[in-house]
């Protein structure tokens, strides 16, 4: 299975996932031609992706969707609520309806090889999904957009290869950063993101001796740094007594807002 990040972060989002039958995509917050490029880069097309995986509809997940669906009229998996959200968006242009298909949280569903399980994310959207992503050989998921995690956000993460994991901010940043107070509550509120020290603490629940590969992703622009959050992840990891592993065990890697990613082969 092939796992790679097209663009990671608070100002646009787009995440590949596939094996040699089929490939979807997670996500299609930045434009279309940002797109087909990330794809290009691994010698896939737009037009190969069997499906669009929608978590919410946020725009930074969102705003190239409306391009890709008239372009390429790729089938769009997402809940029935976030599924109208989308559809009372004016700025992503008409959509066709029978493009969209529905799915409910916690319901298996298959894309050609790869089946698709759908799991429940506290978030301020109409009906946030994360998505754990399978084949015969291999399991990884993409979990972003969740303003704290629980026993069923761990149940849901065990025993994968490989993973792409919110590290959102910098608690002290956000707290004396620029942005209003109301805006400051909401990301650190329940229904917010997960900061870098909230990540290490979940990636530490669900490290096991399989692990191959963890993204960090959704990182904020204002509020973090790529080098901060890989440090206080890895700390995190490191200075927790219930686990028995380092963070030096394991190959951790941030996933950039503008760049590609490299490509893990598993």
């Amino acid at each position: 299975m092939d796992f790679f990040s097209i663009a990671s972060g608070s100002s646009g989002n787009c995440i590949c996932v596939g094996d040699d039958s089929t490939h979807v995509m997670i996500d299609a917050g930045i434009s279309g031609k940002r797109i087909e490029a990330g794809m290009n880069k691994y010698d896939y097309t737009t037009a190969d992706m069997a499906g669009l995986l929608v978590t919410h509809e946020h725009s930074d997940h969102v705003s190239g969707l409306g391009v890709i669906a008239r372009k390429y009229h790729i089938p769009i998996y997402a809940t029935a609520p976030t599924i109208r959200a989308i559809r009372s968006m004016k700025s992503l242009g008409v959509v066709d309806d029978t493009l969209f298909n529905v799915i409910k949280p916690d319901e298996d569903f298959s894309i050609g090889s790869l089946k698709i399980h759908p799991f429940r994310i506290s978030h301020d959207a109409a009906d946030p999904v994360a998505y754990r992503i399978e084949n015969d050989n291999s399991k990884v998921a993409v979990c972003t957009d969740l303003g704290y995690y629980d026993a069923y956000i761990v149940d849901n993460l065990t025993n994968l290869d490989a993973l792409l994991l919110e590290a959102n901010h910098d608690i002290h940043m956000l707290e004396v950063g620029s942005y209003p107070y109301p805006l400051k509550q909401r990301i650190l509120g329940n229904y917010g993101h997960l900061s870098n020290e909230a990540s290490g603490k979940l990636l530490s629940q669900i490290l096991h001796d399989d692990m191959k590969h963890i993204f960090l992703g959704h990182l904020s622009h204002e509020n973090n740094y790529p080098d901060l959050a890989y440090e206080t992840v890895r700390l995190e990891v490191t200075m927790d007594q219930s686990t028995p592993y380092n963070a030096a065990d394991f190959d951790i890697t941030v996933a950039s807002r503008s760049e590609v990613s490299e490509k893990i082969t598993l």
